[in-house]
C-alpha cells in the first residue's frame, strides 16, 4: 500500500512588553490540533525578539507533538494495539516564567 499526505502546520507569533506567545496549528484535511508555548524576556537581559519568537515557537510545536503522540495512541488503544511511551524527562532551553 502507497499512500502520500500532506499537512500544514501554521505558526502564529504575538509580542506584547516582552512575553512572545505562539499557536501552531496542524490541519490534516480531517483534523486540526492546535498546540501554545510563550516566552518572556528576563527584565535585566538585553530584549532580542528572535529569541523569544524561537522559545515561544518551539514551546509551541512541542505541545503539538504532545497532543498528536496522544492522539496517535488513543486511536492505537481503540484497534487494540500497543502505546508508544512518553517522554518524560526535562525540556529543553530555559523553563517558562510562572507569573
Amino acid at each position: 500500500m502507497s499512500r502520500t499526505l500532506e499537512w500544514t502546520v501554521g505558526l502564529e507569533l504575538t509580542e506584547d512588553s516582552g512575553r512572545t506567545k505562539a499557536e501552531a496549528r496542524l490541519s490534516t484535511g480531517t483534523s486540526t490540533l492546535t498546540g501554545h508555548g510563550s516566552a518572556r524576556c528576563n527584565p535585566a537581559d538585553v530584549d532580542v525578539p528572535a529569541i523569544g519568537d524561537e522559545l515561544a515557537a518551539s514551546r509551541a510545536m512541542k505541545d503539538l507533538a504532545g497532543k498528536l503522540m496522544r492522539e496517535a495512541n488513543r486511536e492505537m488503544e481503540a484497534v487494540g494495539a500497543g502505546t508508544v511511551p512518553q517522554h518524560t524527562g526535562p525540556g529543553y532551553g530555559w523553563p517558562e516564567a510562572v507569573s
